[in-house]
């Protein structure tokens, strides 16, 4: 009960923070996935992505894949939450312990990461190529799922494991963060009162934003790999020659980070840095604030059907 109420306000909390930044996830999507030498690129940033869908009246476009996008999202969410609330359950009654270590949390959590991407790898592929198609010519999951092998439903399988180390660098770095600021505080105190004091709310929420922009930093060179490997191809992309010989070779890691390194230089491998870095921060506020919303009434609710489900078989053998 409590994996599953996890679980569910966590997938709840994903479909609300993905449908409301979706449309800058596309304007990011799109502007990542783009790859031209200098001076002769399409977007200068993600506003000029927003700027074309005004200009040629495509605005619903943004939200092209929405659809894929949340199932993807509460999918993904679900298992992640799920999976877990159930290893670290489950190693606590295997350890004995009482509290799970930094050390360990990691581990589950890079575990649960990793049967999650596995599992919706094949959506996630579909959700990038919508994104990234032309305004108002995204085709739908199952043509995207089924016109192409299945081995490339899973393009990117291996960088997608690889970012579950995202959380990891995350936790670590704010972990550090906050064993610095409470060990100034301690100095800072009298003698007299020298009990720990904890982290104020406010200071939670810049240190997480700092940790997680610092391993999305780490990270987001393999992130732009990623939306390269799995976009779409655009009508000006099939019409460059160059982009022909390239088409194949950028579907891999090394032909991606090849294709970069040529065309855009050292700065290509961190172009659109800033726009992931605002969507990665609200999407996780959005997204915990909603779970920590809804979890106790999610936890109530799942109680209740418990116990319907129970009483309803007694139910009918009283009036057998």
């Amino acid at each position: 009960m409590e994996s599953l109420s996890e679980a569910t306000s966590g997938a709840v909390g994903a479909l609300v923070s993905t449908t409301i930044l979706y449309p800058l996830d596309t304007c990011k999507t799109k502007y990542q996935a783009e790859l031209r030498l200098p001076g002769q690129a399409k977007y200068r940033n993600t506003t000029d992505v927003f700027l074309e869908a005004i200009a040629t009246r495509r605005i619903p476009s943004l939200y092209q894949g929405l659809g894929t996008k949340n199932l993807q999202s509460f999918i993904s969410q679900f298992i992640y939450f799920y999976g877990y609330s159930f290893f670290k359950r489950l190693y606590l009654k295997k350890s004995g312990s009482k509290s799970i270590g930094t050390k360990v949390n990691l581990i589950i959590a890079a575990a649960a990461g990793a049967c999650t991407v596995i599992i919706t790898q094949p959506l996630d592929t579909a959700s990038s190529r919508m994104q990234t198609s032309d305004f108002g010519k995204s085709k739908g999951l199952w043509k995207m799922l089924t016109e192409r092998t299945w081995s490339e439903a899973f393009d990117a399988l291996g960088i997608s494991l690889l970012l579950t180390s995202n959380p990891s660098i995350q936790y670590t770095v704010f972990d550090q963060l906050k064993q610095r600021l409470l060990k100034e505080k301690m100095k800072n105190k009298s003698g007299a009162d020298s009990s720990p004091e904890a982290l104020s709310a406010f200071s939670a929420f810049v240190l997480g934003a700092v940790s997680k922009c610092v391993a999305t930093c780490i990270t987001y060179p393999a992130i732009r790999c990623k939306v390269m490997i799995q976009s779409a191809e655009s009508e000006e992309d099939l019409k460059d020659p160059a982009y022909k010989d390239q088409a194949q070779a950028r579907k891999t890691v090394s032909g991606a980070l090849s294709a970069i390194w040529k065309r855009e230089g050292l700065l290509g491998f961190y172009k659109g840095l800033r726009p992931q870095i605002l969507k990665t921060v609200l999407s996780s506020a959005l997204l915990l604030m909603t779970k920590e919303k809804i979890l106790k009434t999610t936890w109530v609710v799942m109680l209740a059907l418990q116990r319907y489900l129970v009483a309803l078989p007694r139910a009918r053998l009283k009036n057998a």
